[in-house]
């Protein structure tokens, strides 16, 4: 079965911007709505369209089908219809302004721009795409669009996470030791550098192979996760944690408990539903 959409390109409202999308990044929530796993939180509106599109100025042209339910491109072409009402996935992107709002001062078009799609109202595997202009920044010219499609989702988590913890970031902080899990990770990876931005100490855990990795992103002391001191947790230096971000499941709250100092926090990301009762302790902070 193949199915064929055509729709026209979005505009922007006063406060947003519309995109010509360079690159695209898949977060966890993507494949997630695509296996159907949020249905119940998000019933998406069809056409759902969760793999390619393709988007020609005057209008956008989607294809889904293919052997094995494999997403097939399809020829650009003019809109015939205009569907608001077309649910997209991905959210995290990069791109070029090319129209902005009439409320929007911070853009012009032709800015190169990493943004942050608001879930269930467009998404990034298109050519063109509107998105929030409190949810775009400026993208350097040392930063590629690939690269930059890799920072909102897994960094805003691993801010808000670490804020949450106990870190400014202006030089005013307490001294804190922070454990940080699967630090070779997407979360995880920018977990490492925010931490010791904000001068905090870092153990980490991941694997092996990662080891050199997440050294190189600043982390004082690393563990492999597979090894006994990794699979108890243990501080190579002895020292307790005051914080523990925990960008895996798996892990079970007694794992981590006698690790933690006096006034230590927890902090479970990536959560997924069956894991809630077996990991999680009643006061454990959940992002």
């Amino acid at each position: 079965m193949c199915l064929h959409v055509e729709v026209l390109v979005p505009s922007p409202k006063k406060d947003e911007v519309l995109l010509k999308l360079e690159a695209a990044s898949l977060n966890p929530v993507d494949w997630k709505t695509q296996e159907g796993n949020l249905r119940p939180l998000f019933p998406p509106r069809f056409p759902f369209i969760p793999e390619k599109s393709f988007c020609a100025k005057a209008g956008c042209s989607f294809t889904f089908g293919g052997e094995s339910g494999a997403a097939t491109s399809a020829v650009p072409s003019r809109g015939t219809e205009r569907r608001d009402d077309v649910a997209h996935s991905v959210t995290d992107v990069a791109g070029e302004v090319i129209e902005v709002g009439s409320a929007v001062k911070s853009f012009k078009a032709g800015d190169k721009v990493v943004s942050m799609l608001i879930f269930m109202k467009g998404g990034g595997l298109a050519e063109y795409a509107v998105a929030s202009s409190s949810l775009t920044v400026h993208r350097p010219p040392e930063v590629s669009p690939a690269e930059g499609a890799g920072l909102p989702i897994a960094a805003s988590t691993a801010l808000q996470a670490l804020k949450t913890a106990g870190a400014k970031f202006d030089g005013t902080e307490k001294p804190l030791n922070i454990l940080i899990t699967a630090a070779s990770g997407g979360v995880g990876h920018y977990a490492v550098q925010l931490a010791k931005l904000a001068n905090l100490h870092v153990t980490a855990t991941c694997g092996a192979r990662n080891i050199d990795l997440v050294k190189s992103l600043g982390a004082d002391e690393v563990l492999d996760y597979k090894s006994r001191d990794g699979e108890i947790l243990h501080s190579p230096s002895g020292k307790k944690y005051d914080a523990v971000i925990q960008c895996t499941t798996g892990v079970k709250w007694s794992v981590f408990e006698p690790n933690l100092s006096e006034n230590g926090r927890w902090w479970l990301l990536l959560l997924q539903s069956h894991d809630l009762c077996e990991v999680c302790p009643e006061d454990a902070y959940l992002c």
